[in-house]
């Protein structure tokens, strides 16, 4: 099977990607519409209080805004792995019409390099956070090397791309 053009693996792996792309916008909005409610039961806790009849309820409302916060790092988390999906998508349609060395791809490899450290960099922000923060179960720390390592070999990648866009624009002007 060819890895390039149409009907490769290349345009198998594009509509995975497709599929993914759509789950993670929809995450997304739920995960909105979870941080909105949050919100609005924190500075309003008389409204959950009122619908929920346990006496759990005033826990939950004096969580509502570790809840909200919460929330607010996994849709960041999930905002950034959309923005790396659709860099990937994009790629892999070039990767289909048989363009792997187009020069826009040299940017989205270095986007997705970026949104991979700037991910794992929110890791240990959570995990900060985590450690003072109250009502909160300590999120234990871990140093990836298989993250940072993948960052690297993005940012390689980015250049092998760039040097191959260079050397096709290069032939290209051979007569």
């Amino acid at each position: 099977m060819r890895a390039l053009g149409p009907g490769s693996v290349s345009s198998f792996l594009k509509i995975i990607l497709d599929v993914v792309f759509v789950a993670l916008w929809i995450t997304l909005g739920a995960v909105t519409l979870a941080l909105l409610a949050a919100l609005l039961f924190s500075f309003n806790p008389s409204l959950l209080l009122s619908s929920i009849r346990s006496p759990d309820a005033a826990e939950l409302v004096a969580r509502g805004p570790l809840f909200a916060g919460m929330l607010f790092a996994f849709g960041l988390s999930v905002a950034g792995v959309l923005v790396i999906v659709h860099s990937l998508r994009r790629i892999f349609v070039t990767l289909t019409a048989g363009d792997p060395f187009h020069p826009d791809n040299v940017g989205r490899l270095r986007l997705i390099g970026v949104m991979l450290a700037a991910l794992e960099l929110g890791r240990y922000a959570v995990w900060g956070i985590s450690s003072w923060a109250p009502l909160v179960d300590r999120v234990e720390p871990n140093f990836s090397l298989t993250a940072w390592f993948s960052v690297l070999v993005v940012f390689v990648l980015a250049e092998v791309f760039r040097e191959g866009a260079r050397l096709r624009r290069e032939a290209e002007l051979t007569i």
